[in-house]
């Protein structure tokens, strides 16, 4: 059934309303600006459906070290997990968050089944060729294998096809394996020992997908930090190669990437031939509060017009592994033919989706109840508010408080919904529930405080209107200094 015309224009009067509003609150830094709020149909309109479908807001997951493909009407992504190989697949950039993951691959030999980073997965042939890092429990040992596909599909199932082993280095570290493919041939470039860094750029040449057929080359790569040089990728655009990589500790601020090119018809196995640009050219960005950005990731828009990053970055300027999570972004391209990777955006800066993407189905609900689809919040005690988070905050704000029975209760339409907050050295333990439903119990401390951590994701519920409590328990484990609940935004799918 269609809405009667009443409610069109009550809905068309709500979204110029809500416009307004917009105009008037948005933040000052543009790229830091969630959409203006808008109407979305309540549930009893004939289909689902959110304003904000064009749209989206990082993270797209919680892990680091981010792949991700545009492949046959969807895409998909893996990220570093540890004890295995997992993937996410969805329609939508902007549902890969809401996606449940699939594991690839697990291994029972010792001496590869732990510590497994950085997958990457390429199509050639009819088959998927998946490259990782694993050791037996030492880093030292890591080394590079790639798994072989037993179908033309990204998400497998896979079978172990060999380790790749450069012939005058098969027993030093290895991690970070990517793959170039230049005037017809394939390479392997990694990030292992050399005279330059113990991790630094090497480049092999391969006479397959699974065989490294030759010796691995050093390349001597600036990169404003000493200590590596990790986790080469490329671009092919006008004639021109361009490799882009990581530098400095992953786990400091300053963790950034570089970029070097190589001309067409230039043998990549000469060192002399790669030419190096000068500085950064993705870095930290204090202002948006994105820290150490980096191990990235490049893919085309699903109708293959714009080119994207994906990266793992940091909302702490804290030397620190933890809080890497994987966002997103389109890239340009400058007169003289280099990308331009832009500055890191804010966390939850509104984007629009790559070109082609069938649309999320998404909004938000702010701390403070504004919202750009059909949802609300409300509060029952003396809740703390106020703009101390700044940029490690959704529109720079949010809610806290200590009091035990204390609720903050989201009203939305969709189909899941999932919660990011600070969580901090203070916070203490929530109770959530979803439709009245039993309570989940969810710590919301943190050994460093992060900002848009994601805290809590509801199951998948039928399409219609839900409602998620979060009470204040007045607990906190023996770490905390205190029992805060921090409310920030919430992020509804209706999909």
């Amino acid at each position: 059934m269609r809405p009667r015309t009443a409610h069109r224009h009550a809905a068309l009067l709500t979204a110029l309303l809500a416009t307004l509003w917009g105009l008037l609150s948005a933040p000052h830094a543009a790229s830091a600006a969630p959409p203006t709020a808008a109407a979305v149909p309540h549930a009893a309109a004939a289909a689902p459906h959110a304003a904000a479908a064009g749209t989206f807001r990082n993270p797209l997951n919680t892990g680091p070290d981010p792949y991700v493909t545009s492949w046959n009407g969807a895409y998909y992504l893996t990220t570093t997990q540890g004890d295995s190989i997992r993937m996410w697949r969805s329609s939508s950039l902007g549902t890969l968050l809401d996606a449940d993951p699939i594991t690839m691959w697990t291994d029972t030999d010792g001496s590869r089944n732990q510590h497994i980073w950085a997958p990457e997965f390429y199509r050639f042939g009819d088959r998927w060729y998946l490259y990782y890092t694993a050791d037996d429990g030492v880093d030292d040992h890591h080394r590079l294998y790639v798994l072989e596909s037993d179908r033309d599909d990204p998400a497998g199932p896979y079978h172990f096809k060999s380790r790749l082993t450069p012939p005058n280095h098969t027993a030093d570290f290895a991690i970070d394996p990517g793959i170039l493919q230049h005037n017809g041939r394939l390479y392997l470039a990694y990030s292992g020992i050399n005279q330059y860094q113990h991790n630094g750029l090497n480049i092999a040449p391969m006479s397959n997908p699974y065989t490294v057929s030759g010796n691995a080359v050093a390349i001597n790569a600036a990169g404003g930090c000493p200590e590596v040089r990790e986790g080469p990728e490329f671009l092919y655009r006008n004639g021109r190669t361009w490799m882009t990589y990581s530098t400095c500790d992953t786990g400091k601020p300053d963790y950034q990437v570089w970029m070097m090119s190589l001309p067409s018809g230039a043998d990549p196995l000469v060192p002399g031939n790669w030419t190096q640009h000068s500085g950064a050219v993705f870095s930290r960005a204090d202002d948006h509060g994105v820290y150490g950005p980096g191990h990235h990731a490049f893919f085309r828009s699903p109708d293959g017009t714009e080119d994207w990053i994906v990266y793992h970055a940091k909302t702490t300027s804290t030397n620190t592994y933890s809080d890497r999570t994987t966002r997103a972004q389109k890239i340009t391209w400058r007169a003289d033919g280099s990308p331009d990777l832009g500055r890191p955006l804010a966390m939850g800066a509104t984007q629009d989706l790559p070109s082609g993407d069938p649309g999320a189905g998404t909004y938000w609900i702010n701390d403070d109840g504004r919202s750009s689809g059909d949802g609300s919040l409300a509060y029952t005690g003396s809740w703390n508010s106020g703009t101390g988070c700044a940029v490690q905050c959704f529109w720079s704000d949010d809610h806290w408080s200590d009091q035990a029975g204390n609720t903050a209760t989201f009203s939305f339409t969709g189909t899941r919904i999932a919660l990011l907050s600070v969580r901090d050295t203070g916070n203490g333990i929530a109770a959530l529930s979803v439709d009245g439903g039993a309570e989940q119990r969810v710590d919301f401390y943190g050994a460093i405080r992060t900002g848009e951590t994601l805290q809590y994701r509801s199951p998948r519920l039928p399409y219609g209107r839900h409602t998620l409590r979060i009470r204040v328990t007045g607990e906190h484990n023996a770490q905390s200094g205190a029992s805060f609940v921090s409310v920030d935004r919430a992020e509804v799918y209706t999909r």
